[in-house]
């Protein structure tokens, strides 16, 4: 069996596990794992195969056990005491007036630890707020600063295409993403149409960019001269979907140019060429 997983948890936080005690493990199965000074639980994503070799800095920590239905009655109980301590937190910070939003909070599976998660646009001094939460749960409390899209990926959601999003879907990490993208795309730079559930440019617009690029090459050029049967115009818009491109003329008339017209006139052309050099010489 594999030694080694891939267990998630909640929020789609992700992490290399060790079979170390060879419990026999199934998809979705909901495990104990080693955790600091501690326990976690968390479900089983999928192992990871013996030929993928993989360089840890330290040995990943171990699963534990199986999970029982006395974990699984604590993990419910978590689920409200974190929901409460959200409300709390947000008080406290109201209280001292710090310039962060809460997005998130997480009870290890045995509650030694207690994690909030927030998102600022400046470092916050959260000192005094740890030893107000300190005092009241009596367990150890961290508070983790994220980005806008990792805070997005905690909270989950549908993008505007009716999808979930990709960052919950199957992205495992965030890349930098430019209007230039949208730009050879040919979409609108109005940023609500652009901009996903995080506020910043939809992650499509990268892993989708390959596609557009070998897509386009197969056209001339957007905004070039182009020549039709019904003489010169300039090529006004492609549409790589449905494989044609939009010629306008100078007197206002445009017309449709299709994929298969655009190579048929290419092969015209270079045997218009081949037998003029053939004439010629």
């Amino acid at each position: 069996m594999p030694d080694l997983y891939i267990i998630a948890f909640k929020g789609f936080r992700r992490g290399y596990y060790y079979n170390t005690y060879h419990h026999a493990l199934a998809p979705d199965e909901w495990v104990i794992t080693e955790a600091e000074r501690g326990e976690d639980m968390g479900r089983v994503s999928k192992p990871v195969p013996d030929e993928i070799k993989l360089e840890f800095e330290e040995r990943p920590p171990s699963i534990l056990r199986p999970s029982t239905p006395q974990d699984k009655e604590l993990a419910q109980s978590n689920i409200g005491a974190e929901i409460e301590a959200m409300k709390k937190c947000e008080q406290l910070v109201a209280k001292h007036g710090l310039p962060m939003k809460l997005i998130d909070s997480e009870y290890q599976h045995d509650r030694n630890k207690l994690t909030f998660y927030f998102v600022s646009e400046q470092r916050v001094d959260f000192r005094a707020l740890v030893r107000d939460l300190a005092a009241i749960y009596r367990t150890r409390i961290e508070l983790r600063q994220i980005g806008v899209r990792d805070a997005a990926r905690r909270l989950d959601g549908f993008g505007i295409c009716g999808l979930r999003q990709c960052c919950v879907s199957f992205l495992k990490g965030f890349e930098p993403i430019s209007t230039q993208f949208a730009r050879e795309q040919n979409l609108s730079l109005n940023p609500a149409k652009i901009s996903g559930n995080c506020g910043r440019l939809l992650c499509c617009l990268m892993y989708e960019r390959e596609h557009y690029s070998e897509a386009l090459a197969r056209f001339p050029h957007q905004g070039e001269a182009y020549t039709t049967e019904k003489g010169a115009g300039v090529i006004e818009m492609i549409n790589i979907f449905d494989s044609y491109m939009i010629v306008a003329h100078p007197n206002g008339e445009t017309e449709k140019v299709t994929l298969t017209d655009i190579r048929k006139q290419e092969r015209q052309t270079k045997s218009f060429f081949k037998n003029w050099h053939t004439t010629t010489e």
